[in-house]
């Protein structure tokens, strides 16, 4: 059972099968094409190190393009299944695993197949397939818009590198950062080169996260996802490409080893791409994220903010508005209290008045009968005196 809220949570939504359709068939043709080009460099060599160091060039790249097509062939298939029934996270786990690997293997075909006899190219396609299982599984999060957004980002770097790497356009940027003169400054030159594009293809991958999200967002129905989906999303093709680069170092350590022994310069130039590749992953990551974040904190207007304040400053006035009745409904407690108090003193003053009252009448009448009776006794006597006179 999958929790309701959790559903409803525009990060948790499941991209359109078409979004996700295109995703895959841009990321399969972009990893196609590398594996092609790799193969076509690496079989054109008669000699064996030459081969050899073509290989260790064409690597890092097919596995970048690998790790993208497994997340998006996985997103495809879980965007499908989920049209149809509710997946739990486990479920999830499994069918973005078993996608990944089995593009995987199929992307691990073209280079196997060049020499099924040597070791290397069973490394090398090892090593693509790894990269595309752990994109496959990668998309099992249930983050859906925010996978399409980071693919997308990393197709976009892909294409910023594939057209400044272009012969005329690199010769020319680098003859305007002063290369030719002498080794030194080429060398320099290459190095500012390399950091440019990187940082041009985290701007196009934090500005590419950002436009996807935004639109999960209308489809959302103007549910917009919190900022730090926004900063993952940036983020996503500098992290894809840190994890090429560590299976680069790791599972296909054998082929740069090899290449390295050629020579001592061979050894030094993959020593030093290694360093590029790693450095131009983390500008990736960093310029992408900070772009992304820009990007939404430039949407939000300051009228958003100031109804946050007003509405906390009437929350606040509700509270004390609702303390002040509540003091006043006490207040009118203790004097209607007081009042009673006063108009039961008051009866009982009124009853003891009234009752010292009568007591007082009825002691004067008391004292006009004991007269009455004083008289008549008098008269009697005068009576009693007049009778012996006669």
């Amino acid at each position: 059972m999958t929790d309701p809220e959790r559903q409803s949570a525009p990060e948790a939504r499941e991209v359109p099968w078409l979004t996700a359709t295109l995703l895959a068939i841009a990321a399969l043709a972009w990893t196609a094409g590398m594996l092609i080009s790799a193969r076509v460099k690496i079989t054109s060599w008669a000699d064996a190190a030459m081969e050899v160091t073509s290989t260790a060039y064409a690597l890092p790249g097919a596995v970048s393009a690998a790790i993208v097509a497994g997340a998006a062939v996985a997103l495809l298939a879980l965007t499908l299944i989920s049209g149809r029934r509710e997946l739990g996270a486990t479920a999830r786990f499994a069918v973005g695993t078993g996608s990944g690997l089995l593009v995987g293997v199929l992307c691990a075909l073209p280079v196997i197949t060049i020499n099924t006899a040597g070791t290397i190219y069973a490394a090398v396609g090892g090593t693509v397939a790894a990269a595309a299982t752990i994109g496959g599984a990668l998309a099992g999060f249930r983050l859906p818009p925010v996978i399409a957004a980071a693919g997308w980002a990393t197709l976009g770097v892909f294409a910023v590198g594939a057209v400044l790497n272009q012969s005329d356009i690199q010769s020319t940027i680098l003859e305007l950062l002063g290369s030719g003169r002498d080794t030194e400054s080429a060398a320099n030159a290459n190095q500012y080169f390399s950091y440019g594009q990187s940082a041009l293809g985290g701007l196009a991958a934090g500005l590419i996260a950002f436009a996807i999200l935004r639109r999960a967002r209308q489809r959302a129905g103007g549910q917009d996802l919190r900022w730090t989906f926004y900063l993952i999303a940036g983020a996503g093709a500098g992290v894809l490409s840190v994890i090429a680069e560590i299976l680069t170092r790791t599972a296909g350590a054998q082929v740069l080893e090899l290449a390295g022994k050629v020579s001592e310069l061979e050894r030094s130039v993959q020593q030093i791409l290694s360093t590029n590749r790693l450095n131009s992953a983390l500008i990736v990551l960093f310029v992408g994220a900070f772009t992304a974040m820009v990007a939404v904190g430039r949407t939000l207007s300051p009228a958003d903010d100031d109804e946050d304040e007003t509405a906390e400053a009437t929350a606040a006035a509700g509270d004390i508005a609702g303390t002040a009745t509540t003091t006043d409904k006490i207040a009118e407690t203790a004097s209607g209290t007081g009042n009673a108090k006063t108009q039961t003193a008051s009866a009982t003053g009124d009853t003891k008045t009234q009752t010292a009252s009568g007591t007082g009448e009825i002691a004067e009448a008391e004292a006009g009968t004991a007269g009455t009776a004083e008289a008549t006794a008098g008269a009697a006597e005068i009576a009693g005196a007049t009778a012996a006179t006669d």
